[in-house]
């Protein structure tokens, strides 16, 4: 973990105060706010204990700022032909379709350093923005030192709403005025996935507003005389959770063929992903010269200059010049997802370097996480923790932090997990 800088009170409070923030009366309210959602509050804390931490991260208002403005600077660049050009040669014949939608709920993570927050990665379908939502309701000053910085924010009450209002953004975005009716939630095997819990979230405020909402598994679709069905019914829009960006498994062919025909509303959807998300963007977001050629403002280089970690593709050139500074370096591999088959260089054995030239990776310098100490069951411990800037068309609707303890976010342990950002005036 970084240093602390203790003149900075956002991190002075994330090393000195082990309070409880979090009111479980009020959690479980959030959470089963509808019948529909009875038990959910029982269920999460049987089965995912880890899930929500007891205490929230504090961030000082410049460091929320820089991620609103890197955000920002990074969808401008996203958004140039030069770049959309580089992103989807790299990308599957899927990736060239885009109907118009944005892509609900992408994820920016960062670490947050003394200097600043630092890109980590982008995720298109960043998941936990409806269970952040209810647990930074659900948030009480813990004590005297922090009481000025809990003060009502409207815009929480209103999160609902927003989210709502983006997924009637993209239904537009590609289908007009004509009336939304249906809408799938949809991953494999949903209800055994570990954020499952917020599925039901999602449905609830879905079907309160109006829409005919159902948590599906994509291999129960069907393509049926061009239309996409689930049960027999025809579907008009789909949340997409899947991991597989560019619907190449076959039990995803239902759901491919329907977005390939313009069939259905799909959000996120592997255009997004290959400009967004494919880790190959990386490399080309670190790489100064590069966006130069591509007529990056010099304020937008400048600004990605330091938020972007060098970023550089292992190969098999470079293989010994990166071993040799391995502790430098955090490895990625360039399909993966939530962490997996990710290596710390200073962590790495033969084998793993083995499997890295084996398969598919970039290579990112190395930004350690921030720490947050806590207290559980009276013994305090320094966990780490990231930022996941939730954000729709550049604009940020949420941010909340994740605390681990290991290499990377795992939602194993003790005192961790999801944790609202507290922001210090």
């Amino acid at each position: 973990m970084t240093q602390p800088d203790m003149t900075d009170p956002a991190q002075a409070l994330n090393q000195a105060c082990y309070c409880r923030t979090l009111n479980p009366g009020w959690l479980r309210q959030q959470l089963e706010a509808d019948a529909s959602l009875q038990g959910l509050d029982q269920d999460i804390a049987q089965t995912r204990p880890h899930l929500f931490s007891s205490t929230a991260v504090f961030m000082s208002a410049q460091v929320a700022k820089q991620i609103a403005q890197s955000v920002l600077a990074l969808e401008r660049v996203m958004a140039l032909p030069s770049y959309q050009q580089a992103a989807l040669a790299r990308a599957p014949g899927i990736a060239q379709q885009h109907f118009g939608p944005a892509g609900v709920f992408m994820g920016y993570d960062f670490h947050i350093t003394d200097q600043g927050p630092r890109l980590i990665e982008v995720n298109t379908n960043a998941g936990g923005a409806m269970l952040n939502a209810v647990l930074a309701r659900a948030q009480q000053a813990c004590c005297q030192a922090v009481d000025e910085v809990f003060k009502p924010n409207p815009a929480l009450l209103q999160l609902e709403n927003t989210f709502f209002d983006m997924f009637m953004a993209e239904w537009r975005s590609q289908r007009g005025d004509a009336p939304l009716r249906s809408i799938a939630i949809v991953d494999d095997t949903p209800d055994t996935q570990y954020l499952a819990p917020e599925f039901a979230l999602f449905r609830q405020m879905l079907q309160q507003r109006g829409l005919q909402a159902h948590i599906v598994d994509a291999a129960a679709f069907e393509w049926q005389a061009g239309q996409l069905r689930h049960a027999g019914h025809p579907v008009d829009m789909v949340y997409n959770r899947l991991t597989d960006f560019y619907l190449s498994e076959p039990s995803h062919q239902a759901l491919r063929q329907a977005y390939e025909a313009g069939a259905v509303v799909l959000t996120p959807h592997p255009h997004a992903h290959a400009v967004h998300a494919d880790k190959h963007n990386l490399v080309a977001l670190s790489d100064d010269a590069q966006l130069t050629q591509w007529g990056v403002s010099q304020a937008d280089r400048q600004l990605l200059g330091t938020v972007v970690p060098h970023t550089v593709v292992v190969t098999p050139e470079a293989a010994e010049t990166l071993w040799a500074q391995r502790r430098q370096w955090f490895f990625k591999p360039m399909g993966g997802f939530g962490a997996k088959g990710a290596y710390r260089g200073d962590k790495l054995t033969r084998r793993a370097w083995s499997d890295i030239l084996g398969g598919d990776f970039v290579a990112q310098a190395l930004v350690p996480p921030s720490g947050r100490a806590v207290s559980v069951d009276g013994v305090t411990s320094a966990l780490k923790f990231d930022v996941r800037a939730y954000t729709y068309a550049g604009q940020v609707q949420l941010m909340a932090a994740r605390m681990y303890s290991g290499q990377t976010t795992n939602f194993r342990t003790p005192g961790g997990g999801f944790a609202p950002i507290i922001v210090v005036p």
